[in-house]
């Protein structure tokens, strides 16, 4: 592994980062440090880390020295791929009128989910895995991708009616070109939820699979698409050129989101605030699965300080004791 991929791999926030040697797949899980949801700080983190895979194909001139294939999109909490927008978030920007910073945090929401459905425009294939419930941004960000792996438990959904808004990162554009423009409203409209064979059987995602197979359903992708991977690479620029998923029009979706959001009575922003203590009570065990050299460096039982990364950096403590420095600031 060259050093311009270690750089890949550094200590983030919200999102650990392993490499499989075997697939060439680089997986990303997240992990969120008070509710499972898209914070701005992890949704920052994911976009620098989508720019820096790009970066790495364009040092090498697009021949990595270290190859990459895949992209993989996981959550580290039990039972929950995530929850979505930081719906505590929206109530203060809505609350403070604060156009400026609710329209930043939904542009970079578009850039991933984009950057997602067009496989970061490299030659490699984004998927995302679902091992728990989706629900809002986090269905979306999970439609973003170009395969779609869901254990047989998960269920997702689109809350947002419940509040008086619409899902307003991709929710449409992929649903519409999924499922058709009437039956993507219904699902809109309807607030509820849906399992994964229901999703699987409207052609919203890629495969279901029995509890606790979905990693393994995702390795077993990637080495049975390997065997035909350039005429796979080909057929997803077919589906781009045919059905494409165009930067703008998610852009512009998302501004007629920003505009209703701030339209939103107080009696909305109380429903938001009621969904937020809803998934509250949900979430006892954050307990993470260790499935990065990151968490494994972090596990209290086995480490010792002080130590040094793979970057040559010293690290004396234990640096996620540290206060939440997820400080809102308009940019």
């Amino acid at each position: 592994m060259d050093k311009a991929f270690h750089h890949l791999m550094r200590d983030r926030g919200e999102i650990t980062v392993r490499y499989d040697a075997k697939t060439e797949s680089i997986w990303s899980y997240t992990i969120p440090k008070v509710r499972p949801c898209y914070s701005l700080e992890l949704v920052r983190e994911y976009r620098q880390l989508q720019l820096d895979i790009v970066d790495y194909f364009k040092f090498y001139d697009m021949k990595p020295k270290t190859p990459v294939k895949y992209f993989v999109s996981a959550s580290q909490v039990p039972e929950i791929y995530n929850y979505g927008g930081d719906l505590n978030l929206f109530v203060e920007l809505i609350e403070q009128r604060n156009r400026g910073l609710l329209y930043v945090y939904a542009q970079t929401c578009i850039d991933i989910a984009f950057m997602n459905a067009v496989n970061l425009q490299l030659p490699i294939t984004t998927i995302s895995l679902l091992e728990g419930d989706a629900l809002g941004g986090g269905f979306e960000a999970a439609m973003s991708h170009h395969i779609i792996i869901a254990e047989e438990q998960c269920e997702m959904g689109l809350p947002e009616i419940r509040f008086n808004l619409f899902p307003g990162m991709g929710a449409y554009s992929f649903l519409a070109r999924s499922v058709g423009v009437r039956k993507a409203e219904d699902i809109i409209v309807s607030g509820k939820m849906y399992s994964a064979e229901e999703l699987y059987n409207l052609g919203v995602i890629t495969q279901v699979v029995k509890k606790g197979d979905g990693e393994k359903a995702v390795n077993s992708f990637m080495k049975k698409n390997n065997r035909a991977f350039n005429g796979m690479q080909a057929l997803q620029d077919v589906r781009q050129r045919y059905s494409p998923i165009e930067y703008n029009e998610l852009l512009d979706i998302t501004k007629i989101w920003v505009d209703a959001a701030l339209r939103l009575k107080s009696k909305d922003l109380k429903m938001m605030k009621k969904l937020v203590d809803a998934q509250n009570k949900k979430i006892i065990n954050m307990k993470y699965k260790l499935r990065t050299k990151q968490d494994r460096r972090f596990d209290a039982l086995k480490l010792e300080f002080p130590f040094e990364d793979s970057e040559g950096n010293i690290i004396n403590q234990e640096r996620r004791d540290n206060i939440d420095p997820r400080i809102l600031k308009d940019t």
